[in-house]
C-alpha cells in the first residue's frame, strides 16, 4: 500500500486506514473528530475495514485528517490508491502466553467440583496475574485513556474499569492480611476476562480477514507483468509501463494483463471471478476481453483499451469497495445507540455496586457484580452487526456478477415489491435481425439501401441490423447527410435530395399516416412479436415509403427469470418504446403480468414514479441510454454491464452477465443479507439486555461475563460469514 500524508488525491474523495479501534463507540470519535474539521462535507468510519471515507472540499489536505484522527487517539494512513491493503494477521502469542499464566489461577475452581480444595499463596496470584493486568493487557488502558482524554467511551474503558476494581480489590485484601489468614482473592478473575477478550479480538480479527476475501480475490486477478508486442519484437514489461494501443501477448494459462479487443488468434476465456460465469466464453478477432480473466488453450494479440484505474477490474474493485465502506440506514440508528452505550453502563455498574453495599453491606460482593457488568457489556457486537454482513454479503454477489454501489442499494432492494424490465437488450439478446422489408412501391432493394444509408452512423441494434441484411444481399448504399437523432421516436437524414426518416409507429401517426397498404402486414408482425418501423418521405406531404420488420430472440434464461421473481412476492411489469404487439407478445412468452408499451424515454420514468407514489419499492432494470432517467427515477435501477456506461452510472445495481436471473439473486442476496443485520443487531441487544440484569444481581461472575462478551463479537461476525454459502440460482 502506498501512503502519503503529503499527496491529494484529484477528487475530494479520501480513503484512510484507521488503527486502535475497538468498537462502536471509537467509530462515533473518529467519525465526530472528521466531521469538526473545516471543509469535511461528511464522514464514514467502518470498523469491520478499519477504514474512514471522507468527501471534503478541495481546501482539506490529507494532513488535516490524519492529525484529527491521531488527537482522537489512532493512527491513520491515507490510502492513495484503489488496492485493498492486506490486512496484517493479528500474533497469537499474547493470547497464548496470558492463558498460561491465568490457567494456574483457575486451576484451584475447576478441582473444586472433584473435592479438591487447594489455593496458591496470594503473593504468587499477584505475580501471575500483574503480568497479564499491566503488560499483556495495556492496550485497555492506554486505549481507555485515549478516550477519556477525548471526553467519550468505549469498550477499553469498560474492560480497564472492570479488571483493575477487581485486580485493585484482591491488591488491597492482600496488603490487609498479609501473611496471616486467607483473604478473598480475585485475581483469577481479572486475569482470565482480559484473556478471554484478547481471545476473543484474536478470532474476531481473524474472522474480519474473511469478510475481505472478496476485495483481495479480485485484487489477486491483476497481473504485475505483460509480454508486449512492439516492432515484431515481444518484451515482458511491467503492467504499468503499458499505454493504450500496446499491443500484448496473452498465452495458454495467462491472465489478461489489460482489457481490449482481440487482434489476432482466438481462444475461450474464464471470465467466472469477474463476471460469475461458469463456463468459459469464446473469443475471437474483434471481441472484447477483460483484464484479470484467464485465457484458454489459444494465443491471443490483445490490443490495449483501458489501463489501470480505467479497467473493468479497478471499477469493479472500487464498486465493492465503495458497498464495503458505506453505512446502511439502519446503521444510523446503531450509531445513536452507541454513543450512550457506555456512559450507561458505567452508571449501571456504579448503582449496582451501590446497591448491594447499602442493602447488604456486601460491598464486596457488590464491586464483584459491577465488574461482571462493566465486563459482559461491549458495545462491539453493535458496532460489527451492520458493515459484518454487508461487507460479506456485497463480496458473495460480487463473486457471482453482481456488483452493488452502495450500501443504501442494498438495503433499498431487500424490500423491492415490482420489478419493471427494459425489453430489448434486457429480456432479449439485444441483436435483432431484419425479417421483412416491404416496399409501398417500387422494389425491396431500394427500399433497403435507403435505410441502410440513414443507418449507417448508427450503434442502435435495430441500425445494426438493417446495415448488415443490406451486406448480405450486396446492395450499394449511398451516402445520408444531415443525419440527426429523434429521441424515442427515430433517425431522420437527407439521402439522394430526398428527406427520410425512420420512424417507430408512434411517429408514423404523429405525421397523420396510418400505415396505407402495409397497415395489414404491420399488426401482422407486431402480433408475431417483431418491432415494426417504417421509412417515410417528409420532402414534401409526408407518406409512406415501406415497412421494416425485425425480430429479436428472447435470452435462454428470461422465464425463469421472472418466474424466480414471482416466486419471491414480486410483481413484473415490462416498460418499452416498442410496439404494444411486440411488448405483450414477450410478456405472454415470459409470464409478465403487466406491460407498458410505446413509451419515451421520460415517460418510462414518470411510470417508475407514479408507482413509487403508489407504495411500490421499484427496481428500474434496463441497458441503454434511454433508460437513464427510469433507472434514476426507481428506488433501486439495475443495469446490464452488456449496456451503455450512461445505464450503469444511473444504477445501484450492475449485472455482470446480461443474464435476467442475476436480477432475483440480488434480490435474494440483499434480502439475506440484511436478515443477517437484523439477526445480528438482534443477537447484540440480547447478550446486553439479558447479561446486564444477570450479571447486576449477582447470577454471572465476572469471568463467564468476560466470556460472554468475547463470544458475542465472535458470534455476530460468525453469523455474518455464514452468507459466503450463497451460491444464487445462476450458474
Amino acid at each position: 500500500m502506498n501512503t502519503s500524508a503529503a499527496v491529494a488525491p484529484l477528487q475530494n474523495d479520501w480513503s484512510l486506514a484507521i488503527e486502535g479501534m475497538s468498537c462502536a463507540a471509537c467509530v462515533a470519535r473518529v467519525e465526530k473528530s472528521l466531521a469538526q474539521v473545516p471543509g469535511v462535507d461528511s464522514a464514514a468510519v467502518n470498523l469491520a475495514t478499519e477504514t474512514a471515507t471522507v468527501r471534503s472540499g478541495a481546501g482539506v489536505s490529507a494532513s488535516a485528517l490524519t492529525a484529527a484522527i491521531e488527537r482522537s487517539g489512532y493512527k491513520a494512513t491515507v490510502r492513495t490508491d484503489a488496492v485493498e491493503p492486506p490486512r496484517a494477521q493479528v500474533p497469537f502469542w499474547p493470547v497464548g502466553l496470558a492463558a498460561l499464566l491465568s490457567l494456574p489461577l483457575v486451576l484451584p475452581m475447576l478441582a473444586l467440583p472433584f473435592g479438591i480444595h487447594w489455593m496458591l499463596n496470594g503473593w504468587l496470584q499477584l505475580a501471575l496475574a500483574a503480568p497479564v493486568q499491566f503488560i499483556l493487557g495495556a492496550r485497555f488502558y492506554s486505549g481507555a485513556w485515549r478516550a477519556l482524554r477525548d471526553g467519550a467511551g468505549n469498550m477499553d474503558v469498560l474492560v480497564a474499569l472492570g479488571t483493575s476494581a477487581g485486580f485493585g480489590l484482591s491488591a488491597v485484601e492482600l496488603l490487609r492480611h498479609g501473611s496471616g489468614g486467607m483473604p478473598h482473592l480475585y485475581f483469577e478473575a481479572s486475569a482470565v476476562v482480559i484473556t478471554l477478550v484478547l481471545l476473543g479480538k484474536w478470532l474476531e480479527a481473524r474472522a474480519k480477514r474473511q469478510t475481505t476475501e472478496a476485495i483481495r480475490a479480485l485484487n489477486a486477478l491483476r497481473p504485475d507483468t505483460a509480454w508486449r508486442r512492439r516492432d515484431g519484437e515481444v518484451v515482458q514489461v511491467a503492467v504499468a509501463a503499458l499505454r493504450l494501443g500496446d499491443v500484448v501477448i496473452v498465452r495458454p494459462g495467462e491472465r489478461m494483463p489489460v482489457d481490449g479487443s482481440v487482434l489476432e488468434g482466438a481462444s475461450h476465456v474464464d471470465e467466472s471471478l469477474i463476471t460469475g460465469e461458469s463456463l468459459p466464453v469464446p473469443r475471437a478477432v474483434g471481441d472484447r476481453v477483460t483484464g484479470g480473466s484467464v485465457n484458454g488453450e489459444g494465443v491471443l494479440a490483445v490490443t490495449a483499451t483501458a489501463l489501470g484505474a480505467e479497467s473493468t477490474l479497478a471499477r469493479i474493485v472500487r464498486m465493492v469497495e465503495s458497498a464495503q465502506a458505506g453505512k446502511a440506514p439502519i446503521q444510523r440508528l446503531v450509531d445513536r445507540v452507541s454513543a450512550v452505550f457506555v456512559p450507561v453502563i458505567v452508571v449501571l455498574a456504579g448503582l449496582t455496586w451501590l446497591g448491594w453495599g447499602l442493602a447488604s453491606g456486601a460491598w464486596e460482593q457488590g464491586l464483584l457484580n459491577a465488574v461482571a457488568v462493566l465486563v459482559i457489556a461491549c458495545p462491539c457486537a453493535l458496532g460489527l452487526a451492520t458493515p459484518t454482513a454487508i461487507m460479506v454479503g456485497t463480496g458473495a454477489a460480487a463473486r457471482r456478477g453482481i456488483l452493488i454501489k452502495d450500501a443504501e442499494a442494498l438495503e433499498r432492494t431487500q424490500a423491492v415489491s415490482v420489478v419493471a424490465f427494459d425489453k430489448t437488450g434486457t429480456l432479449t439478446e439485444g441483436k435483432p435481425a431484419l425479417v421483412a422489408a416491404v416496399p409501398a412501391a417500387g422494389d425491396r432493394a431500394t427500399l433497403l439501401a435507403a435505410a441502410a444509408a440513414i443507418q449507417a452512423g448508427s450503434e442502435h441494434p435495430l441500425a445494426r441490423a438493417v446495415t448488415s441484411a443490406a451486406a448480405a444481399e450486396g446492395i450499394a448504399v449511398g451516402q445520408a447527410t444531415e443525419a440527426r437523432a429523434l429521441p424515442g421516436l427515430g433517425v431522420s437524414a437527407q439521402v439522394d435530395g430526398r428527406a427520410l426518416r425512420i420512424a417507430s409507429t408512434r411517429h408514423l401517426r404523429d405525421l397523420g399516416l396510418d400505415g396505407g397498404a402495409l397497415a395489414a402486414q404491420a399488426a401482422q408482425h407486431e402480433a408475431q412479436g417483431h418491432t415494426v418501423s417504417w421509412l417515410i418521405d417528409t420532402t414534401g406531404a409526408p407518406q409512406t415509403v415501406g415497412l421494416l420488420a425485425f425480430g429479436d430472440t428472447l435470452k435462454p434464461d428470461a422465464r425463469d427469470a421472472v418466474a424466480h421473481l414471482h416466486d419471491l412476492g414480486v410483481t413484473t411489469l415490462l416498460v418499452s418504446g416498442d410496439n404494444r404487439g411486440a411488448s405483450e407478445a414477450v410478456a405472454r412468452a415470459l409470464g409478465i403480468q403487466r406491460v407498458e408499451a410505446d413509451v419515451l424515454p421520460q415517460a418510462k420514468a414518470e411510470i417508475v414514479a407514479a408507482l413509487r407514489r403508489d407504495g411500490a419499492v421499484v427496481a428500474m432494470i434496463g441497458d441503454g441510454i434511454n433508460d437513464a432517467p427510469a433507472l434514476a427515477a426507481a428506488d433501486v435501477g439495475i443495469a446490464m454491464a452488456t449496456g451503455t456506461d450512461v445505464a450503469m452510472q444511473a444504477a445501484g445495481i450492475t449485472l455482470m452477465r446480461g443474464r435476467p436471473g442475476l436480477i432475483a439473486d440480488a434480490i435474494d442476496i440483499s434480502r439475506r443479507t440484511c436478515a443477517k443485520i437484523r439477526q445480528n443487531l438482534f443477537w447484540a441487544l440480547v447478550y446486553n439486555v439479558i447479561g446486564v440484569p444477570l450479571a447486576a444481581f449477582g447470577l454471572l461472575s465476572p469471568v463467564v461475563a468476560g466470556a460472554a462478551m468475547a463470544a458475542s463479537s465472535v458470534s455476530v461476525v460468525s453469523n455474518a460469514l455464514l452468507l459466503r454459502r450463497w451460491k444464487g440460482a445462476v450458474r
